[in-house]
Order: structure tokens, then C-alpha cells, then sequence
């Protein structure tokens, strides 16, 4: 799954918080918070999707935009959060 996770991501995002048919137009590396594309609400959704989806556990302190501002930032996050699994 590691290899493919920046593509379900994207997908999630796509499929819940894009209203536009632009997908093209979502680079990896924008801001989901700064623009507008996720709130609050949408974080916690996109964590639960994480945890039931790709199978990491989230802590609360974990819930940063470090973490979860871009399809980058969470795909390198959920990569280090397996591996920490997996160790």
C-alpha cells in the first residue's frame, strides 16, 4: 500500500472535498487548509479515513497541519506511522 498511498489520498480528497471536476488542478504539495478545501469537520474525516483505511492509529497531539496539510505531508506521515508499525 505504501507505494500506492499518495494516489488513495488523492482519491479520498478528490471524492469528499473537491467540488470542482479540476482534480488536475490539486498539486501535492498545496495547502488543504489554506485553501479552503478542508476544515476542522474535513480533518477529522480524513483522520478517520486514515485509521480505517490505511490502517494507522492517529493520537490526538498528531492532529497538525504538519501532518495533514498537503497529500504530501499525509502520505509521508501515514509512511512513517507504518513503519513505525511495522518496526
Amino acid at each position: 500500500m505504501p507505494h500506492d498511498l499518495e494516489i488513495i489520498i488523492r482519491n479520498f480528497i478528490v471524492d469528499n472535498f473537491l467540488f470542482s471536476n479540476d482534480q488536475d488542478s490539486l498539486s501535492d504539495k498545496e495547502s488543504l487548509l489554506e485553501g479552503g478545501l478542508i476544515d476542522s469537520t474535513g480533518v477529522l474525516e480524513l483522520v478517520a479515513f486514515l485509521e480505517t483505511e490505511v490502517g494507522i492509529e492517529i493520537a490526538d497531539a498528531e492532529i497538525i497541519p504538519e501532518n495533514l496539510d498537503s497529500i504530501e505531508s499525509i502520505a509521508t506521515y501515514a509512511k512513517s506511522k507504518l513503519a513505525q508499525a511495522a518496526a
